[in-house]
């Protein structure tokens, strides 16, 4: 058994588990915080993406030991104060999510990937760095005018004061 001792979504917690628990195991089963989907278990679904020390991870790719000490933010650290994150709210308001099980990893990984952009977002990147998360059910086109929506509404403040 080994212990680990993580900061997650800004609050330190600690567990032990055996030393080939997945870190997605880790976040389901010992803190309870469901949103992080397991969908295949081969890194290729992306249904359980999180961000570890500020990068999106496929968290079925690495074992909870490895993590340890490490910043993670699940889906259930994005909003603040009750309010949704500006892509949670542009998955909302543009119909990104159909049943839902994508969703979680899709939002993690279009949080990063603006991060990364810093607003220089099209079309065409969107989907290329969408290939690693599947959707069974939309088609990915709401999901791309969702983040395009997002990367607009974060970056409208920094592009004014330029």
């Amino acid at each position: 058994m080994a212990k680990v001792t993580l900061s997650v979504n800004g609050r330190t917690v600690s567990g032990d588990c055996d030393d080939r628990t997945l870190l997605v195991q880790f976040i389901r089963e010992k803190l309870g915080l469901t949103g992080t989907h397991v969908g295949c278990d081969t890194t290729q679904c992306g249904a359980c993406v999180v961000h570890m020390d500020g990068k999106s991870i496929k968290s079925c790719s690495i074992l909870a030991v490895q993590a340890s000490g490490s910043e993670i933010t699940t889906i259930e650290g994005l909003s603040a104060n009750g309010e949704l994150h500006p892509v949670q709210a542009a998955f909302k308001e543009h119909h990104g999510l159909q049943c839902g099980f994508c969703t979680p990893g899709m939002v993690m990984t279009a949080v990063d990937m603006i991060s990364r952009h810093g607003g220089a977002l099209d079309e065409a990147t969107v989907r290329h760095e969408l290939e690693g998360n599947i959707c069974r059910c939309t088609g990915y086109h709401n999901i791309v005018k969702a983040v395009l929506a997002a990367n607009a509404e974060m970056h409208a403040g920094r592009q004014a004061a330029e």
